[in-house]
């Protein structure tokens, strides 16, 4: 329970469950003007997109990093961490009903991606501040960029060969072969290179961007904070 309210005090999880809310508010309401239950099937994919986030806050939570956590937690958060971009894929369902405007169903299933964006993104973020205490910044860095492409790689044999995150444990031997069969025989398989590197690229840019606007937001906080000879403000009245 000491967990729980811990992090529900986070900003970030309070904010990824906030979005949540939202997003489930939409879909019902969707379902109730319409009487169409076609889109309801985002909740549980965004419920799938926030299992990295509990599992990278079990990870580091506490601020206690052990080697029977990092052996038990981060195989489990590298198989469902695909699940946090999958959701930009729902977008292949736009059109496919007419029951509502295509706007709504547009920005609905937006909403959706960002939630599992942001909840994929914090889980990154404890991930790499936990590498950081085992390597150097930059290679941790290097990781990142490799763990959002093999997310991109996971996001497509998720929507296009249709396994899921606990198939590698019920159907072990089936998916290993099917990932093996793309790596050994890759030009037979293009669809596959072509959306792993494009959806991966486009991650990483949208990953080190909201990096880089932190930083800029940081560095611009202490440069006003510490700059010599900044006027200062009263509060008295003129």
């Amino acid at each position: 329970m000491k967990f729980i309210g811990r992090q529900l005090r986070n900003p970030s999880v309070a904010a990824f469950l906030l979005i949540c809310a939202g997003c489930f508010v939409l879909s019902v309401s969707r379902c109730y003007i319409s009487g169409s239950t076609g889109f309801l099937f985002l909740n549980w994919n965004l419920f799938l997109a926030g299992i990295p986030l509990l599992l990278s806050r079990l990870l580091i939570g506490n601020g206690k990093i052990t080697k029977a956590k990092v052996l038990f937690l981060l195989p489990m958060w590298l198989l469902f961490f695909p699940n946090a971009p999958y959701i930009l894929t729902d977008l292949f369902h736009l059109g496919n009903s007419h029951t509502m405007p295509k706007w709504f169903d547009l920005l609905m299933i937006l909403l959706f991606a960002w939630a599992g964006l942001f909840a994929g993104f914090k889980s990154l973020q404890d991930i790499q501040r936990m590498l950081s205490n085992f390597m150097s910044q930059r290679n941790s860095m290097l990781i990142v960029v490799l763990l959002l492409f093999i997310a991109a790689f996971g996001v497509y044999i998720g929507r296009f060969e249709r396994w899921n995150s606990w198939d590698i444990i019920t159907h072990p031997f089936s998916v290993l072969g099917d990932v093996a069969e793309k790596f050994t025989d890759p030009m037979s398989h293009l669809r596959t290179w072509g959306v792993t590197l494009m959806l991966g690229t486009l991650l990483n840019v949208i990953w080190f961007s909201i990096r880089l606007m932190q930083h800029s937001s940081q560095f611009k906080g202490t440069q006003f904070a510490t700059e010599p000879g900044a006027p200062e403000h009263s509060n008295a009245e003129g």
